[in-house]
């Protein structure tokens, strides 16, 4: 039997208000950095510092898609994000120069298979499972820094068939996106293309196939998906 390797297809994001689009290098995930959402989840100590881990990028579902209900698992639930997308490659970035390394901003959901995550917890396995799945990161068109400035403070804010879910503001990330940039960069060489979900505020819950998700982050486009029938 012979079998044949088709090379990847380009990932990327439009650029809002363009016809260019942001290919797509990897994408890093924030976890725990909204105190409400750490007291919410009942996972970890308030004093815990956020932890990074990846999507695979070929995971990313554009706006206005489907997203299809994953298998494995009936707690399939969305987690709204700033998204912020790296134009300039970085080692060991200071957070005074961090802001230098950033294209620009979306808006994101960091879907999650909450069941699978949960076991995968208690038995100290990776989260892979419930994070690092088809379809499972979202992200809206791109707004560049020379057109909206950085991101450093405003609502973020999801609903679900026109019900209002997570409704936040920035302001109340533990962790500011310059610090995220910085500490990440001193984990892994920062590319160009490299996109970081930022993580969530309180109030995350499940959807199900047919639910319509409205993702917002006041000063960019919004995002909508639809989930779709179970696979």
């Amino acid at each position: 039997m012979t079998y044949v390797i088709q090379a990847p297809a380009v990932v990327a994001v439009p650029v809002a208000g363009t016809d260019a689009s942001f290919p797509v290098r990897r994408i890093y995930c924030v976890g725990r950095n909204y105190l409400e959402h750490i007291r919410e989840m009942k996972e970890s100590d308030e004093r815990d510092p956020p932890f990074f881990f990846q999507k695979p990028r070929d995971s990313l579902v554009l706006s206005g898609q489907s997203l299809p209900y994953p298998p494995a698992t009936d707690d399939f639930q969305f987690e709204v994000e700033l998204v912020v997308a790296i134009g300039k490659a970085g080692r060991a970035v200071s957070k005074e120069q961090a802001l230098d390394h950033i294209f620009g901003y979306a808006v994101g959901f960091d879907m999650t298979r909450r069941d699978r995550q949960r076991e995968s917890g208690k038995k100290g396995l990776p989260w892979e499972i419930g994070k690092s799945f088809d379809a499972s990161a979202p992200c809206g068109q791109l707004h560049p820094v020379s057109e909206v400035g950085h991101i450093r403070q405003g609502r973020i804010f999801v609903s679900v068939n026109g019900q209002a879910k997570q409704d936040s503001v920035i302001e109340k990330m533990i962790w500011t996106v310059p610090e995220i940039v910085s500490n990440l960069s001193h984990l892994y060489d920062l590319g160009e293309g490299d996109l970081i979900y930022t993580g969530t505020p309180a109030g995350v819950a499940p959807v199900l196939p047919g639910d319509r998700l409205l993702g917002r982050v006041d000063g960019l486009s919004d995002l909508e998906i639809t989930i779709g029938d179970r696979r």
